[in-house]
């Protein structure tokens, strides 16, 4: 196998050029099926990830400062006081015993997220969250802060100006907030000093990890580069791993096999799953639910009381008399009398289930029980997953 990387160079050099048979009919299928392949499949890189290759997550404390009155107040914000004079001494000036009042400075937690592969010297976008009691971080500006990540090394200096999303106002009667005016963003705000080592071209192979670990979606995968480079390169390891090897005679990187493969089309499966969420009221549920023979009937009980109480006093001009108040209480029962009874046949479709609830009725809280009820019946033929 000369490999497909070699063809792609000669057909870019300009010299004759030919695909193997099996790779030509290949692509002449994707081609025939691009219509239908479009609705129901999706390309090998969205769908997994190649192991090593993922960001880092970075952190640093640091200090805003020119804001309007709207920082710490040191007197509630030690560490923002502490912070202020150990800056203040780095620089040569000694403040230490001295009582400082200003509202100007605001401790700040940094975060950012490293990206693969960054190089040194490059920007990235940093985050900026207030840690005291500071209202705003309008017109605040960053001073230079130390981002580590999780091996306590420093991969990112951050500076620069606070760009935030809200605003606050306040007077003496009234106060407007809008979004949140104590984070912000640095746009650019973080310049790489370290680059995080990986030479992904020197493996021999690369496991792909599925973003949801599925064994048919693993085999798939696995089937499909193998049909496409005509050669076993590619073995599902389990539901949430593939195997990609770099054959001995492919003369390219494992990057250029990455990307000679990435771009077929697999049609991902997953379980049956419904996915409820409590608190909201949400509930999603898969294309492969289906329903056993079930009845279903559904009644609230509701019990309303309202209460008008009443004022009674005694005439004008009685010799003698008192004023009390008549409790009033109007009471209303509703058991639920127009119950309606539906039956599901045996394997039904979401469709069929969605137009069955709701036909009769149901509000979202309805559904969330009616479909425990029917898994613990035993006639849900899915997973329920609450949030």
């Amino acid at each position: 196998m000369r490999g497909i990387h070699a063809t792609y160079r000669e057909r870019a050099t300009g010299k004759a050029w030919h695909l193997p048979v099996c790779v030509l009919s290949a692509l002449l299928l994707l081609l025939t099926a691009a219509p239908n392949a479009s609705a129901k499949t999706s390309r090998i890189k969205d769908i997994v990830d190649i192991e090593g290759v993922r960001d880092n997550q970075l952190v640093g404390y640091g200090l805003v400062v020119g804001l309007n009155g709207t920082g710490d107040s040191l007197g509630n914000s030690p560490f923002t006081e502490q912070s202020l004079i150990a800056m203040l001494e780095r620089l040569g000036v000694s403040v230490r015993g001295q009582n400082m009042n200003t509202g100007n400075v605001a401790a700040v937690m940094v975060t950012a997220t490293l990206p693969p592969f960054t190089n040194q010297g490059s920007r990235i976008d940093i985050k900026i969250s207030a840690l005291g009691d500071a209202s705003s971080l309008q017109g605040g500006t960053l001073l230079v802060t130390p981002l580590l990540a999780a091996d306590g090394e420093v991969y990112v200096v951050a500076q620069g100006e606070v760009s935030i999303a809200g605003f606050s106002a306040q007077g003496q009667a009234a106060t407007v907030t809008q979004n949140i005016p104590t984070s912000g963003r640095i746009a650019s705000g973080g310049i790489v000093e370290r680059e995080i080592d990986f030479n992904l071209a020197d493996l021999q192979q690369i496991r792909l990890a599925l973003k949801n670990p599925d064994f048919t979606t693993a085999r798939r995968i696995a089937q499909a580069v193998n049909g496409f480079t005509d050669a076993q390169l590619a073995q599902a390891e389990n539901a949430a791993s593939v195997i990609l090897r770099r054959p001995a005679n492919y003369d390219g990187t494992i990057v250029d096999l990455i990307t000679d493969i990435e771009q077929l089309p697999i049609q991902p499966d997953q379980p049956a799953r419904i996915v409820i969420s409590e608190s909201s009221g949400v509930i999603v549920m898969g294309a492969d639910v289906r329903i056993s023979n079930v009845a279903i009937a559904q009644s609230n009980l509701t019990v309303k009381i309202t209460e008008t109480p009443q004022v009674s006093q005694a005439n004008p001009f009685a010799p003698q008399g008192e004023t009390v108040t008549v409790p009033r209480t109007d009471l209303e029962v509703n058991s639920g009398d127009d119950v309606k009874l539906a039956t599901l046949d045996s394997g039904v479709t979401l469709q069929d289930l969605v137009t069955g609830l709701n036909r009769l009725g149901m509000q979202p809280r309805d559904i969330i029980t009616i479909l425990q009820a029917i898994k613990a019946a035993g006639a849900l033929q899915a997973e329920i997953e609450v949030m």
